[in-house]
């Protein structure tokens, strides 16, 4: 579901949408950021700063050595799928999914 082809090697940003357990997220994708390293931007959109297994605002700035992506693969949806759901499975997160569920009454 990315939105736009990242040409390997690329300085420019690409902006990349995907869906993630019913909430949207914008991803933007910076292989090369000031010349010293790779960035990704993640934020949920719809609905908006829904909360994320890796931020709790739905906002997500993540600095990485450049070349990471193109290392695993390249597939910038995928990675940032694959991190979403190794977060998800962890315990906090799992409690925050219960709780959720419940509700609260205060």
């Amino acid at each position: 579901m990315g939105c736009r082809a990242r040409v390997r090697g690329a300085t420019q940003s690409q902006t990349y949408s995907l869906t993630w357990q019913g909430i949207t997220i914008r991803v933007v994708h910076t292989p090369r950021r000031w010349n010293a390293i790779e960035h990704l931007e993640i934020r949920s959109v719809a609905p908006e700063v829904a909360v994320l297994p890796i931020t709790s605002t739905g906002y997500r700035s993540h600095f990485l050595p450049i070349g990471t992506v193109d290392a695993h693969g390249g597939d910038v949806v995928t990675q940032v799928t694959a991190w979403l759901n190794e977060a998800a499975a962890k315990p906090d997160w799992q409690a925050h999914v219960k709780a959720s569920r419940q509700g609260s009454l205060f």
